[in-house]
């Protein structure tokens, strides 16, 4: 692994992959040309990023997802356990942001490189698999926000789908001003303030509720079978709960040295971050036991303005950290479609980068007003592909890259990674096409009746 200065800066370079290469070898040039900014942010900015996209409105679901099938102890187990095995992931990963002089801003280009064609195109599929599905999740948690609001005001609200094309209509017109992740820093700031005030409202309402709340269930139900299917699909949560498959797109953000700043907005994510998505977790079932709603605001007692508040600023707030987790489709989709050496809202990209932002947001909002459970397939994608994206593919890195010069002991270990993670992805897919299943036949059953 050689110091990141020797890496090329070069940004008149494309990637071979990108433009129909068919093969790859150790001597192939990786550039740095993109459509995006690279190389200009702060650790604080992109950490305070990470703090606030990991706190979005997804964590007023966690209570439900994670404690309700895994109770108190293996809840409490599994939440400190994978975390910290997630934050051990990303921090391996980030250090191989230059391998051999090379600097790689994007994760396909980084496996591809290593691996070969193959590689890049399955970790191209799974990254990208992930990332769509995951901004569909924020469309329907937008809406879902939306029709709350509606409902504190009106006995008869409108159906979710009208809430969801709303939503999808306020996320295209951020990503059209706000077009990269570098681009949000004006609004991170704002992004935290709304963020600790939800956290804060939310938190005062749940802790009166739990102390009069005296016949709270903890009890976890099911066959045994149940609760071990129900038990991978919390694991598959926890992990969403703390990656997002994208830590190579978001590190060549940063400024040099990459590697180190990279990890210092790891720390914040996994010490400021963690505190607060992991303490609504674990409030929300204390307050509620197994009757914790799939969103938490459902259950609050009120008064009606703290309700009506905390939707809204669930709703603003998840405009802003949606734009991190879909920005590399953005970045794919502007590098190819935009010319790169001007600006992009000049008047040559204006209109382009419009088109290509009306064209994902429609297709996204229509399939996620099409299929209401969508949060049911963005659990498949997280463990089918987000599960290999985080602990598989670093540990086949460290083999390759540092394999015939590590101790036998880092060797073995990152095996096991390997062998564990392949097991792992296996077990909590069959969980989720389980929940699948039962979803569709009950959507059918509805949709009949």
């Amino acid at each position: 692994m050689e110091v990141e200065g020797k890496a090329s800066n070069d940004n008149s370079l494309t990637l071979n992959l990108e433009h129909g290469q068919d093969k790859i070898t150790p001597n192939d040039s990786y550039g740095l040309s993109s459509a995006h900014t690279i190389d200009s942010d702060s650790w604080q900015q992109v950490g305070l990023m990470l703090v606030t996209s990991f706190n979005c409105g997804w964590i007023l679901t966690f209570s439900n997802l994670v404690m309700i099938p895994l109770g108190w102890t293996w809840g409490a187990i599994l939440l400190l356990v994978f975390g910290l095995y997630t934050a051990y992931a990303n921090w391996l990963l980030a250090e191989f942001h230059f391998i051999d002089g090379r600097r790689f801003i994007r994760y396909r280009d980084l496996m591809g490189f290593v691996y070969g064609k193959k590689m890049y195109h399955i970790t191209w599929i799974s990254q990208f698999l992930t990332l769509l599905l995951g901004n569909m999740g924020f469309i329907l948690l937008g809406g879902k926000a939306l029709k709350e609001i509606n409902s504190e005001f009106s006995d008869s609200p409108l159906r979710l789908q009208y809430y969801i094309v709303a939503t999808g209509v306020a996320y295209l017109m951020f990503s059209f001003f706000i077009p990269t992740m570098s681009a949000m820093k004006n609004w991170l700031g704002a992004s935290a303030v709304v963020t600790i005030a939800y956290i804060v409202f939310l938190l005062i309402v749940v802790v009166k509720d739990g102390k009069s709340n005296t016949n709270k269930d903890f009890s976890v139900s099911g066959s045994k079978v149940g609760k071990v299917f129900n038990g991978f699909g919390a694991i598959s949560a926890i992990i969403v709960t703390n990656t997002s498959g994208l830590l190579p797109e978001i590190q060549s953000t940063l400024r040099k040295p990459a590697v180190k700043n990279m990890r210092k907005a790891l720390y914040s994510q996994y010490t400021v971050g963690v505190l607060f998505y992991y303490g609504v977790t674990i409030l929300g079932y204390w307050a509620y036991g197994s009757m914790v709603s799939s969103y938490l605001p459902e259950n609050l007692s009120g008064p009606r303005w703290i309700n009506v508040l905390v939707n809204i600023i669930v709703f603003l707030q998840s405009i802003v950290s949606q734009h991190m987790f879909v920005a590399p489709i953005h970045e794919a989709l502007d590098t190819k479609f935009l010319e790169i050496g001007k600006a992009m809202h000049s008047g040559d990209n204006l209109i382009r980068l419009f088109l290509i932002r009306v064209c994902f947001f429609t297709g996204n909002t229509f399939i996620a007003a099409a299929f209401p459970f969508m949060g049911d397939f963005v659990n498949l994608l997280g463990s089918f592909s987000l599960v290999p994206l985080t602990f598989m593919f670093p540990s086949m890195l460290f083999i390759k890259v540092k394999g015939k010069t590590a101790r036998a002991e880092k060797k073995a270990w990152h095996w096991i990674n390997i062998v564990f993670s392949s097991l792992l992805t296996v077990a909590t897919t069959i969980s989720a096409v389980r929940l699948i299943i039962n979803n569709i036949q009950k959507y059918h059953f509805f949709a009949n009746a």
